[in-house]
């Protein structure tokens, strides 16, 4: 999914359909664009949402060690790459390097990982994993092109009961 800066509504818009998923209000969408509708005039406006966040584990300060080493880790072994590749060593190799590289990427990262945590005194003292949702979903059109969507989406709906 591509997103851009929202242009400013110029004119006003009626909705054409409303769905109870993004998944169906996408295919309304594209089922216009496929029946080479002007879709720069429709958009999608969830309505009723809410904010939803997940608990998924207990962190704790081991906890946020361990994450904070491989993300750590992974930063080294990225840096470690670009040397190796880049830059001749006179006194390693390429894997000698490397590893240097991902072992100290690792130990930062751990201690990044252990301050950040410590830091918070208890305060979040848990992972968690957040979204945003809407009840419903509209597909909503410019006033001048809304009658043109509607017998396009009519059509859309014919074929999927003959389907």
């Amino acid at each position: 999914m591509s997103v851009s800066r929202m242009p400013q509504p110029s004119t006003s818009r009626r909705t054409v359909r409303a769905v109870d998923s993004y998944a169906e209000a996408e295919r309304a969408v594209d089922f216009l664009s496929d029946q080479s509708f002007p879709v720069e005039h429709v958009t999608i406006v969830g309505t009723g949402l809410r904010y939803v966040e997940q608990v998924t584990k207990r962190m704790t300060t081991w906890g946020a060690t361990g994450v904070g080493t491989g993300y750590g880790a992974l930063f080294g072994l990225f840096w470690g790459l670009l040397f190796a590749i880049f830059f001749t060593v006179d006194s390693g190799s390429f894997w000698g390097v490397l590893l240097y590289s991902v072992l100290i990427g690792a130990v930062f990262g751990a201690l990044c990982g252990a301050i950040e945590h410590a830091a918070t005194k208890g305060r979040r003292d848990f992972a968690s994993v957040s979204d945003t949702r809407a009840d419903r979903y509209e597909v909503q059109v410019d006033d001048s092109q809304a009658d043109a969507a509607e017998r396009i989406l009519a059509r859309m709906s014919t074929a999927q009961r003959a389907a």
